[in-house]
């Protein structure tokens, strides 16, 4: 039986966070799992409250995953609407008003 040791790559403070960091690693060919205590799902605030969204992978793989990860953008520094980008432009809910 083949042993395989997994390592944390990173840990997100949310589930959506966590599962679209396991998603570009899927879709990359690189398996991974999300841990966090949930109480099998029925109080995500758990995790919140605790160590997290934790995102494992095999060993051999965690330097791809970690340059990966790396070297997506991230959404809290990318600008949330056209206001930023144009401080002139109207807001989004004004633009058809």
């Amino acid at each position: 039986m083949d042993q395989t040791n997994l390592v944390l790559v990173h840990s997100y403070n949310t589930r959506p966070e966590a599962d679209l960091a396991k998603a570009e690693l899927d879709a990359a060919g690189i398996a991974s799992m999300i841990q966090a205590d949930t109480a099998g799902g029925m109080r995500e605030h758990l995790a919140w409250s605790g160590a997290g969204f934790k995102l494992f992978v095999r060993e051999q793989d965690a330097p791809a995953a970690r340059e990966l990860l790396a070297s997506t953008p991230d959404p809290t520094e990318m600008p949330d609407s056209d206001l930023e980008a144009n401080p002139d432009a109207s807001p989004p809910w004004r633009r058809f008003t």
